[in-house]
């Protein structure tokens, strides 16, 4: 095999309408998450003690808030393919139309 041959993509593809759409929506839930994020760190490191309260079937607020962190971000690329989905198909049907 020599250094010339190139593989092209199986698939052509165009160019992504929605991406710069999609790039400040990514970027929304990542400040949302942040925001959430440094609240569990801040009590963490100035209100230790908080951490150590029994919230939930004698679960600590350190857990429970780490495992919500959790299924947070989850949710929320749950959310982010659904809006970004939704915006894709509705670029596309609007560049069908011309």
């Amino acid at each position: 095999m020599g250094e010339n041959m190139l593989h092209e993509p199986a698939v052509k593809t165009e160019k992504d309408a929605a991406s710069d759409w999609k790039a400040k929506l990514g970027i929304k839930l990542f400040w949302l998450y942040c925001v959430i994020y440094m609240g569990f760190v801040g009590i963490a490191v100035f209100a230790t003690e908080t951490m150590k309260i029994e919230v939930l079937a004698g679960t600590n607020l350190a857990i429970v808030y780490g495992m919500a962190l959790i299924i947070f971000a989850i949710v929320l690329g749950l959310i982010y393919n659904h809006l970004c989905t939704k915006k894709e198909d509705e670029m596309n049907t609007k560049r069908e139309a011309k």
